[in-house]
């Protein structure tokens, strides 16, 4: 029961985290399957994925019903990532549990440290507060900048080898790369970052899945639920709550998360 309670509430954060912020959440979803939950590292960042793939459509649809999704420039970092996913997940099966945990560990304090530092610059980095650049009708047209083709694939491989070796979609990592890339407004580059995770996270699924794995479905299937009960609460609350106040709540519980992670990896 204790279990079955965890997981629902872990799941239900998971869930606002992506659905208001694009990431974050996918990187506290490990954590709480390995430490209250009790799954290995392997089996965490396995389970991980599937969570994030269920919860990352969600939040798709309810962007793309909005017209928050730019499908090329999401497509085309997705199709970068795509092979680097596939083979970053293979080999993540065959590194020592420890050294999976410290690397996790390391990525969350980066993330906590993003969410939490102080952005400056443009209200596109900013949050989603009325201005031109809020409404999906308004924004402008992905690629139109200089970003080229060459640098958009090469920062997509990146993000997807993160996600094939982590297990997290590292919205948290997209969402600044298509801001500063590719010159997204924030509120695009949030519901573009959805379809980024969602092909990612298949990507490194499939080649995981061929070494079998012992994963509780018993603990997934409630902590999936509540994700994606919560990817739609957390779009709503979007709406409500600035992208900086969100940033900062999540942020100082994923720091908290990492340092905890990091001295429990070297200990």
């Amino acid at each position: 029961m204790t279990a079955l309670i965890v997981a629902l509430v872990a799941g239900a954060v998971v869930g606002l985290a992506l659905g208001g912020l694009g990431g974050g959440g996918s990187v506290l979803a490990v954590p709480a399957l390995i430490y209250p939950l009790g799954f290995a590292p392997a089996a965490a960042t396995t389970a991980g994925l599937l969570i994030v793939i269920a919860t990352s459509l969600t939040g798709l649809v309810a962007h793309a019903r909005e017209g928050g999704v730019r499908w090329r420039t999401g497509g085309l970092f997705a199709a970068a990532g795509i092979v680097p996913a596939a083979v970053a997940g293979a080999l993540s099966v065959r590194v020592p549990a420890g050294a999976l945990t410290a690397g996790f560990a390391v990525l969350a304090a980066v993330a906590a440290v993003r969410m939490l530092r102080p952005r400056t610059g443009t209200g596109q980095e900013t949050g989603r507060g009325p201005g031109p650049q809020a409404g999906p009708g308004t924004q402008p047209q992905a690629g139109a900048g200089g970003a080229s083709a060459g640098r958009v694939a090469r920062t997509g491989a990146g993000l997807g080898a993160v996600t094939g070796f982590l297990g997290v979609g590292g919205g948290f990592l997209v969402v600044p790369a298509l801001v500063t890339v590719v010159a997204l407004p924030m509120t695009a580059a949030v519901g573009t970052s959805l379809l980024v995770i969602t092909v990612n996270s298949v990507a490194a699924l499939v080649t995981r899945l061929a070494t079998p794995t012992a994963l509780d479905w018993s603990v997934i299937a409630p902590f999936t639920a509540t994700a994606v009960l919560g990817a739609w609460d957390g779009r709503r609350l979007a709406a409500k709550v600035s992208t900086a106040t969100l940033q900062r709540i999540f942020g100082a519980a994923l720091l908290a998360v990492a340092v905890f992670m990091l001295i429990d990896a070297v200990a």
